[in-house]
């Protein structure tokens, strides 16, 4: 820790923690959070974003009309419409957003434009083209910094580049994950009002409950002196060696605390919040340093209803950036047989995924564009509907020289799927 000066510029708080099965909030190391605690400013954190805006030179032309340039924002005289005066509501007389400045998704904070360079440049007139650095977060940031370059590209030409760097305060909310210095990692599960935790005689009420399973198999042996050595440390107000390689052993800590008033393991007998009558066993509780990590559930959620989809699958295309769809995967499919969910396997594989339409000959099972086969020379061709994927797949198969085929199943010998 002195190595990385961590002490000095920590990434978390002192919370105090109790060690507890709290509900069933808790299971699998997940993390129960005092609202009161949160309230006050525990766990939240500063997120910042940068983005890069360069004004390149023209290489086709090297006259200064041709370059890229950041103009000043349209007004209201420019006979434009209101709704196009918002999204440059950030920008300043300059054209580059202001420092305080709170972003929406869609907002302009960079108003750049991009000269065309015609076939003849001895005309005057030339179109341009609006290139703006549009904001592309879902949720609302503050402009923390504006820095201007100007770079030189051989020692003659001058490259404008605009460093914006966007600041968001996050407070803990479900799902954000939290860590202890033994690696000891679990999200947030719950939530809960003050007067709802637990609290011992002296009115001590805990910032954080963590499971006590978490303990046996990873034998995170420090993490339970670090509570004995934190509670210690406060009584005294000063820092304690909280390793199993030096300083004070667990037997002399325990009789420091003894001397004060506490129990010699650290341990409290808690009141309930909710029945207000006291536990029947004691709770190991004390102060624990819980540092914040950069998985929170606001960058990671994601839900589409539609959106892109591939062009050589037809299937939505994956990945949140790209507005992508979830993936029903193998072991999701096997759990949809398993209960036996057919009408639900079929809306998620076929119906919301790639469904298609297709024309298949009833004696010779190969695809048709029509409805006559002209090699059996029949009309008992009939539409049916099948994932696109495995219209490709056939089609593959063909071109490697497999042939393979479709048979049909009378009308009155099969159950027409129906959507209830």
């Amino acid at each position: 820790m002195e190595a990385v000066n961590q002490h000095r510029l920590p990434a978390g708080h002192n919370a105090q923690v109790a060690v507890m099965s709290y509900s069933c909030y808790d299971i699998e190391d997940a993390l129960i959070m005092n609202k009161s605690s949160l309230d006050r400013g525990f766990g939240r954190t500063a997120v910042y974003k940068k983005s890069v805006t360069e004004c390149e030179i023209n290489q086709r032309n090297k006259e200064s009309r041709f370059n890229e340039r950041i103009d000043e924002p349209p007004t209201k005289t420019h006979n434009t419409k209101k709704k196009f005066i918002k999204k440059y509501h950030a920008l300043d007389s300059d054209g580059i957003t202001k420092v305080g400045a709170q972003l929406h998704h869609g907002d302009i904070y960079v108003n750049k434009k991009t000269p065309q360079v015609p076939d003849n440049p001895q005309i005057e007139n030339i179109q341009i083209a609006d290139t703006p650095s549009v904001f592309k977060e879902k949720w609302p940031y503050t402009v923390d910094r504006v820095l201007i370059i100007n770079n030189t590209n051989d020692g003659t030409e001058k490259i404008k580049t605009v460093k914006t760097i966007f600041r968001q305060i996050r407070r803990p909310e479900f799902g954000d994950k939290f860590s202890s210095r033994h690696g000891q990692k679990g999200v947030v599960g719950l939530i809960v009002n003050q007067e709802d935790m637990p609290f011992n005689e002296r009115g001590w009420c805990p910032d954080l409950i963590m499971n006590p399973h978490g303990y046996p198999s990873r034998m995170t042996i420090a993490k339970l002196m670090e509570l004995l050595c934190g509670k210690l440390g406060a009584l005294e107000g000063k820092f304690k060696y909280g390793t199993a390689f030096g300083g004070e052993n667990v037997l002399q800590v325990g009789e420091e605390l003894l001397k004060r008033g506490f129990h010699y393991q650290g341990k409290d007998c808690l009141i309930s919040g909710i029945t207000g009558e006291y536990m029947e066993c004691y709770v190991y509780q004390g102060p624990i340093f819980y540092q914040r990590l950069k998985h929170m559930v606001i960058d990671k959620i994601h839900a589409r209803a539609k959106g892109p989809m591939e062009k050589l699958t037809r299937q939505p295309v994956e990945g949140r950036a790209k507005d992508g769809g979830q993936r029903i995967g193998e072991m999701e499919r096997d759990c949809f047989l398993a209960y036996g969910a057919s009408n639900l396997l079929i809306e998620r594989l076929l119906i919301s995924s790639d469904p298609f339409n297709v024309y298949v000959c009833e004696i010779c099972g190969m695809f048709k564009s029509d409805s006559v086969c002209r090699g059996c020379n029949t009309d008992k061709v009939y539409q049916i509907r099948l994932p696109y994927c495995c219209k490709l797949l056939f089609q593959e198969l063909l071109a490697m020289n497999i042939k393979p085929k479709l048979q049909l199943v009378p009308s009155h010998e099969r159950q027409e799927y129906t959507m209830n």
